[in-house]
This record gives C-alpha cells, sequence and structure tokens, in this order.
C-alpha cells in the first residue's frame, strides 16, 4: 500500500473528478476509482439523449482514464437507494408546494454513505470528488470553506457533511481555478478532456423539464392537483394556473398570464392551490426560519453570532444575524433578501468558512 494511504475516488467522467483522481495518483496515493449508476433516464419516460454521470459515454470516460493510469476502477449501481430518498423527496416537495435542491440532498444522505460504505469494503482511507471546495481544521473539527474560483466555488452544496465524513474526506480542486484544472488535463495529454462541457442539469432530469418529470412520476397529476387559481396580493383572483407544484418562488417567466407588467410567484398555498403573484418588492423579505441544522465550524450554531447567509446556489450571500433556538436557527437579514424559497438551502458563513446550514423552513 502506498505511504500516503488508499483513496476511493468518485468518477463521474468529467474532468474535474478525472482530474482529482490523476492528481491523487501523481501525489503517491494508491486510487481506485468508482463510478456510480444514481439513475437511469430511459425509465422516466424523458425523450432526451442520456447525458451527465448516468451515461455509458461517461461511464467509458471515467473507466478509460483509470486504465490509462494504471488503477482499478468499479461501477455500483445505487439507483434503487437514490430514487427511493433523493427522487422521492423531489417529487415530495414540489407536491408539498416547496422548491427541493436534490444535489444537497444527494451529498449529504446518498453519495458520501455510498462512498463511505464501498471504501471499507475495499480497504480505502480516504474518499475523494471533484468538487471546488476546500476542507480546513480548527479545534478538533472539520469543515468546509470556500474554493479558490469564486465562480465555480461548490461549498454551497456540501453544508450537509457530517465530521465523519469530512475526516476522510478530499477536495483536490479546491485551491486551484477551472482554466487551470483544464491546463492540466491538456498536459496530461487529454485534449478532448479539456474541452469537455460543463454539466449544470439535475442528472434524473436532463432536458431541465422537471414539470414532464413530475407529471411522470406522479400519473395521476391532474386528479390531485388539477388548475387552480392565480391570486393577487390582496388575494383577489387574476387568472388560472396549471398547479401550483410546476410553479416556483420568483419564477417570472412561463407563467401564462398577461397583467401589462412584470409578475412574479411570490407565494404559494398548496391546500388551497392557489399561486400569489406581485410585484418584485414582494419578494423582499428580511429574514426567515432555517431548520435541519447541521452545525459545522462549531459544535453547535452560537446563540448570536453574525454571519453571510447564502439562500441559493451563486447567491452572493447577505449580512445576517443568526439566533439559535434549538431546532431552528432564526435569521435576520441586514438587508432585504429577494425570493426566499422553502425547502431551499441557506449556507451560514463566516468569512469564507462554512459555520453550518440547513434547509429553509418559512
Amino acid at each position: 500500500m502506498s505511504k500516503k494511504g488508499r483513496v476511493l475516488v468518485a468518477m463521474s467522467g468529467g474532468i474535474d473528478s478525472t482530474v482529482s483522481a490523476m492528481m491523487l495518483h501523481d501525489e503517491g496515493y494508491e486510487v481506485v476509482g468508482i463510478t456510480m449508476k444514481t439513475w437511469d433516464y430511459a425509465s422516466s419516460g424523458g425523450s432526451s439523449k442520456e447525458t451527465g454521470c448516468c451515461s455509458l459515454d461517461s461511464i467509458n470516460d471515467a473507466r478509460e482514464v483509470a486504465v490509462h493510469m494504471g488503477f482499478h476502477h468499479f461501477i455500483i449501481d445505487i439507483r434503487e437507494e437514490f430514487g427511493d430518498y433523493v427522487i422521492d423527496n423531489f417529487v415530495d416537495e414540489y407536491m408539498a408546494g416547496r422548491t427541493p435542491n436534490p444535489c444537497v440532498l444527494c451529498n449529504t444522505h446518498i453519495k458520501w454513505s455510498a462512498l463511505l460504505k464501498r471504501a471499507d469494503a475495499m480497504d480505502c482511507e480516504f474518499i475523494a470528488t471533484g468538487h471546488y471546495a476546500v476542507i480546513k481544521e480548527e479545534n478538533d473539527r472539520k469543515f468546509i470553506s470556500k474554493g479558490k474560483d469564486d465562480r465555480k466555488d461548490q461549498s454551497y452544496v456540501l453544508w450537509g457533511l457530517s465530521q465523519e465524513c469530512l475526516n476522510r474526506s478530499h477536495f483536490p480542486l479546491g485551491g486551484y481555478t477551472k482554466p487551470e484544472i483544464r491546463q492540466m488535463a491538456m498536459d496530461w495529454g487529454y485534449e478532448a478532456l479539456s474541452k469537455k462541457a460543463e454539466s449544470y442539469e439535475i442528472c434524473f432530469v436532463p432536458d431541465n423539464d422537471y414539470r414532464g418529470f413530475l407529471r411522470r412520476r406522479v400519473p395521476d397529476m391532474d386528479d390531485r392537483v388539477g388548475e387552480g387559481s392565480f391570486k393577487n396580493e390582496s388575494g383577489e383572483i387574476i387568472g388560472t394556473h396549471k398547479g401550483y407544484p410546476f410553479y416556483t418562488i420568483g419564477q417570472r417567466k412561463g407563467l401564462g398570464i398577461a397583467l401589462g407588467k412584470p409578475a412574479y410567484v411570490t407565494k404559494i398555498l398548496p391546500e388551497e392551490n392557489v399561486v400569489i403573484l406581485g410585484d418584485v418588492e414582494d419578494l423582499m423579505r428580511n429574514g426567515m426560519k432555517v431548520s435541519q441544522i447541521n452545525s459545522m465550524k462549531y459544535k453547535s450554531i452560537p446563540d448570536e453570532i453574525e454571519a453571510v447567509t447564502q439562500v441559493r446556489y451563486n447567491d452572493p450571500g447577505t449580512l445576517s444575524i443568526l439566533r439559535n433556538e434549538g431546532t431552528l436557527v432564526d435569521v435576520e437579514f441586514l438587508a432585504n433578501v429577494r425570493g426566499i424559497a422553502p425547502g431551499q438551502s441557506a449556507v451560514f458563513y463566516e468569512g469564507d468558512d462554512i459555520i453550518g446550514g440547513g434547509i429553509i423552513h418559512r
């Protein structure tokens, strides 16, 4: 065994995870590559070509690199555990009038669990992924900090990782920018890989049509939900919508209603099958409650602390005061925040470091 140790690298076939494996191999780790089959898109009834981390092309790309670099590569099928948890939650949240973040849920409850389970079975001390983030340690606690590349930083989707996960994880790309990673792939002789396009869609909705996906997963959707009313902030009916699960807080396009001015979804009332529309000013809020808290930098969220709170991926964040209320954290924003959507993640930062995070409750 290598003096550096044996590391299980999650390889999707994309440039980031592939370069991560190459870097660790070059650093002297004994690398074992693993590609997780999370979803078979054809089974969803979608018409688009299967793409992303679950496609045959991506699996073959990952295996080809492993063979070329001289380390073992395995494919594991986690479709059942992935579907039961991530996809069911995705559907349930939309049916509850909320906006889920399946990537966070997958990282927290599925991907790391699957990796650690296989790492133990393969005598791997560590696991590694191609996320752009950094792991730091203070006061005997590991925590996530932002990666060097502001445009690619993925710390936001990792707020739910436990100390057990962080103690065994490596993020080789955290100290690099995306252009630097592309150049590394080129230098290693992988020109096609260096030019490989990014994949931003949800892995099980590669055509980005989540409404079509919901209809296929909930065949009796029209019977359960059906058309409902658009109302304004005063409660007056102003139109008809196609069913509340097909709308998200902050949505402006695709509403199918003309009011002579821009209109935004400001509230969703699932019990009444009502979607409230308002002006952009109606999206502004100065506070929220956050549940399902995972404290990262500290053993628990301090009773009161100042932090920058990010309410969605690529949100620059807003200065706020956090107050620990036990099962909830009360967030008071020091400037109004637009489009806070229950179901999305809220992540609390102290500088570049993650204090903790949770799910926006209300």
